[in-house]
């Protein structure tokens, strides 16, 4: 009974987020904050399971992890995709090995720390990872665990490994190491606490076989910008062939998924070093869009230094993609600070071919090249990091409030030690969050708040599929900005911008609130 070989991910990896893939970032929000039947039906519906327990779509890296092992030598019948659910179907006597994804298992990345130090309590993702743990099937039958994945660093060490049962931790790349590792755990040998996967070139990552959340499809690997903060950065970056790009868009338009191009930088594809090969990035895109099946492209991230050193390039990719005010891209990119300084301290080659002295201006314009090509950027913000001073946060506020006029996402993260500064800077908690952090916050969540209703409308009419979905929603988004707001004003009027003390006095019982705010929309969504 039980497959040899089980893969499978925390609940809230698998899952495509009712198709708006950035909802994934619910995975970070703690436990209570939204009663579960409706954050597991809303935010994070489960994936198709087939009959014998395989998950239908799955998280890209466990495709890859799937794949390695298959180009290995394992048999097809030996290694299952499993959802974390519906364990119980595919572990049993004769299964010796599980696999788990993960992206962040303690609970403890950017967005994660953000949430829990504002709102308290757990993330969910970190609860589910637990939950496979314990699941009753791998507690009876005991096969060898090993995790990897983005977050598999906070598993590094020894004694959480102990304590959580885990057998092996792979950090890094693990196609290479995979195929030895699992056929140990399979003839029962010993294993390594920690392995580090090695880099793989890309003629040798391997298609995948099976489809994958939302689509997704890697075109490069890496980044090599250097930001001392950010594990992707510190990696080597590579790209990969088109054929092999259009196997796995092949693969998800069979089971019927348009494919989202990811990578660090989209725009920089097939780069000399960081100057954009503007013809790669357009056959890519090209190439992608021809293939038969293929209505629409998505994509993950991408760099505002490549978006303004090549502004034509996102013209013509628009033009491509037939993109316009109400049919608009988004992704994810990299403010981080408005503080030349901190640049130059921290991600010197963020900016390139800029100078650091020059990024704000770079933001800005690269802001309104976007808008002008109907890009939606969704731009991220660090608190607190390390050598932070009161002025870099006052440079960092009047770079948001120039940003108003552009229709855009930009959310505020709470610094977290690791990539080049883990062990050598400490995390930013919320103790450390002064008044002009709070003000830095707001400023952030006002840019939102003007132009969040307007995005989801259209965003659900071209995304999300399920009307539940579309429905509860724009109720908790409209319901949750008055909510937002009103306490926000609170903290500005009668706290000084005192964040910090204003949680305090509402866990306290202090400051009386009727209700989580979600929670009280959601309440209302369900009657």
């Amino acid at each position: 009974m039980g497959y040899p070989i089980v893969l499978t991910a925390d609940r809230t990896l698998m899952s495509e987020y009712g198709g708006a893939m950035f909802l994934g970032f619910s995975a970070c929000v703690p436990k209570g904050l939204v009663p579960d039947r409706v954050y597991f039906r809303i935010f994070c519906p489960p994936v198709k399971v087939n009959p014998d327990g395989s998950a239908a779509v799955a998280p890209y890296g466990t495709r890859k992890i799937e794949a390695a092992l298959l180009d290995y030598g394992f048999k097809r019948e030996e290694v299952i995709v499993a959802h974390p659910e519906h364990l119980d179907k595919v572990i049993g006597s004769n299964t010796k090995v599980l696999g788990i994804t993960e992206n962040d298992p303690l609970g403890i990345g950017p967005a994660t720390t953000t949430f829990t130090e504002i709102f308290g309590g757990e993330a969910y993702m970190a609860i589910k990872f637990r939950e496979i743990l314990n699941h009753p099937a791998v507690k009876r039958f005991k096969p060898r665990i090993i995790v990897g994945g983005a977050g598999a660093w906070q598993l590094e060490d020894e004694s959480i490994r102990r304590e959580l049962g885990i057998d092996t931790v792979v950090i890094g790349e693990g196609e290479k190491v995979a195929g030895p590792l699992f056929e140990k755990a399979i003839r029962g040998e010993d294993l390594p606490g920690v392995v580090y996967g090695e880099v793989v070139e890309t003629e040798e990552i391997p298609i995948i076989r099976g489809a994958t959340i939302d689509g997704i499809v890697e075109i490069a690997r890496g980044c090599g910008r250097g930001c001392d903060f950010c594990v992707p950065t510190l990696q080597r970056f590579r790209c990969r062939p088109i054929e092999h790009i259009l196997k796995e868009v092949e693969v998800n338009i069979k089971a019927g998924r348009q494919p989202l191009l990811h990578a660090e930088d989209i725009l920089r594809y097939r780069a000399r070093g960081l100057e954009i090969n503007r013809e790669a990035v357009i056959e890519l895109f090209r190439s992608v869009k021809g293939y038969p099946g293929v209505e629409r492209i998505g994509i993950s991230h991408f760099a505002l230094a490549s978006v303004l050193s090549a502004p034509d390039l996102i013209e013509e990719l628009s033009s491509l993609l037939n993109l316009s005010s109400n049919r608009w891209i988004s992704g994810q990119t990299g403010i981080e600070t408005g503080s030349p300084r901190l640049v130059e301290k921290h991600m010197k080659g963020k900016c390139k071919p800029f100078a650091p002295e020059d990024w704000p201006d770079v933001v800005l314009r690269s802001f309104e090249v976007l808008n002008e090509n109907n890009w939606v950027p969704c731009g991220t913000i660090i608190l607190g990091l390390p050598g932070e001073e009161e002025k870099d946060v006052e440079q960092t506020i009047d770079l948001i409030e120039k940003l108003r006029p552009f229709k855009s996402i930009i959310v505020p993260l709470f610094f977290v030690s690791m990539g080049g500064l883990k062990e050598k800077s400490k995390s930013f908690k919320l103790e450390d969050v002064t008044p002009r952090h709070a003000e830095l916050i707001f400023k952030c969540w006002e840019h939102n708040f003007m132009w969040i209703n307007n995005i989801f409308e259209e965003w659900c009419e071209m995304s999300i599929k399920s009307s539940l979905i579309k429905s509860g929603l724009k109720m908790i988004v409209s319901y949750g900005i008055r909510e937002a707001s009103k306490y926000m004003d609170i903290c500005r009027k009668e706290y000084g911008y005192d964040l910090k003390s204003m949680i305090m006095d509402y866990r306290s019982g202090r400051l009386k609130i009727k209700a989580p705010i979600i929670a009280r929309v959601i309440k209302a969504f369900i009657k």
